[in-house]
């Protein structure tokens, strides 16, 4: 499969539109935008607040264009924060995480950091186990972006990353539009456009307890995949080639099944995984019309859907939190607390060519989509 390449122009005409203006008074989930005013490099970050007729809530901050909260109802009516994240933009500079990020150059790891196009090979930064990890220590997830509300569902984010940045090739122009659907669904559209050939695997990295109390894990929300294979792992996280069966192995969630139902099993993937850290290979690459994944939590009833045009998604379980980060509402963060689940292109796919190529080429444009849709379960 290659990458699917469409026009922009729907993207770029939203994202055309003027400003819109910033919330001043605090959030639905408690937030001060005023905690988010502040210059990294620069330039102004904010915070953007998206609202739907449903009553549905998403923060964003133009700093890593991250998702700071995430509002939606419970079986009950009532409106519970969703995913993980920080009560100021100090805090998201001085925290080490990814929560809510806009991911890029490259989502997940590059082995050892390299990769060849056209015979040319790059050297990335290497800062996880001696492979490149989402970017780089600097990738697109503490980047200021320039951003644009048209209005109060739609926010679009806008970068211009230069050539040989983090050792990336090419110039690009990167377009990421935020909108809060009427059906409490939170889409992501992805743009780029380059002018030298070049590799991009943008996603986002939000982390989800759909129970809305992070103090409490993840380990009894049930979990569904649309995928009969996923991709092994070595003991530094890095991809063989393989794609191989989750038929008769913990990471058959084809059914459904908790977190937490074989998390613990005498598993060699599980071990070099700390737990679930891992690509699920999914059954209908390309095809947005189709759910590629369910989480569901038992006590809130709240269920989303994970709609996506992209090959897999990188199932995370939060194995490396340990209490020693503090975010919203001074809540410590324990182990699994949350789940990510990130639309992508398979780890290391610059090196292992008979996997969906992620290379890009002047005159390409570079789209991806992903819908993060929230109901409550029956």
């Amino acid at each position: 499969m290659k990458l699917h390449f469409l026009p922009l122009a729907a993207s770029l005409l939203i994202c055309g539109c003027n400003a819109g203006n910033q919330q001043s008074e605090t959030t639905k989930s408690g937030l001060d935008p005023r905690n988010f005013e502040s210059t990294q490099d620069g330039k102004k970050t904010a915070l953007y607040v998206l609202t739907n007729p449903s009553g549905m809530e998403a923060c964003i901050t133009n700093y890593g264009g991250r998702i700071v909260s995430l509002m939606v109802p419970d079986r009950t009516g009532k409106f519970r924060d969703v995913v993980l994240g920080h009560d100021s933009i100090a805090d998201y500079v001085n925290v080490d995480g990814n929560f809510g990020a806009l991911i890029g150059r490259y989502g997940n790891r590059i082995a050892n950091g390299r990769f060849t196009i056209d015979d040319v090979e790059y050297q990335l930064p290497q800062n996880n186990f001696g492979h490149c990890l989402h970017g780089g220590p600097r990738g697109f997830h503490h980047a200021v972006w320039d951003a644009e509300q048209p209005n109060d569902s739609t926010l679009c984010l806008k970068l211009q990353s230069p050539d040989g940045e983090a050792g990336f090739p090419g110039n690009i122009d990167v377009t990421v539009t935020y909108t809060l659907g009427s059906d409490n669904s939170i889409a992501i559209a992805y743009a780029a456009e380059t002018d030298k050939p070049t590799i991009l695997n943008l996603t986002n990295h939000s982390y989800f307890n759909l129970s809305g109390d992070p103090s409490h894990d993840i380990l009894g929300e049930t979990v569904r995949f649309d995928a009969d294979g996923f991709t092994p792992i070595d003991s530094t996280y890095m991809t063989s080639g393989e794609i191989r069966p989750v038929e008769g192995t913990p990471f058959d969630f084809r059914n459904g099944k908790t977190v937490g139902q074989d998390i613990k099993a005498d598993d060699e993937q599980l071990r070099n995984g700390n737990g679930y850290d891992h690509n699920f290979v999914l059954n209908h690459p390309g095809d947005i019309s189709v759910s590629a994944a369910t989480v569901t939590d038992p006590e809130t009833g709240i269920q989303m859907d994970v709609y996506t045009d992209e090959p897999g998604i990188q199932f995370y379980v939060g194995n490396f939190l340990d209490g020693s980060v503090t975010g919203k509402r001074g809540i410590a963060y324990p182990q699994r607390s949350a789940l990510c689940l990130e639309t992508q292109h398979y780890p290391d796919s610059p090196n292992k060519p008979e996997w969906p190529s992620v290379t890009v080429r002047p005159g390409d444009k570079y789209t991806s989509n992903c819908i993060y849709k929230f109901s409550v379960a029956e």
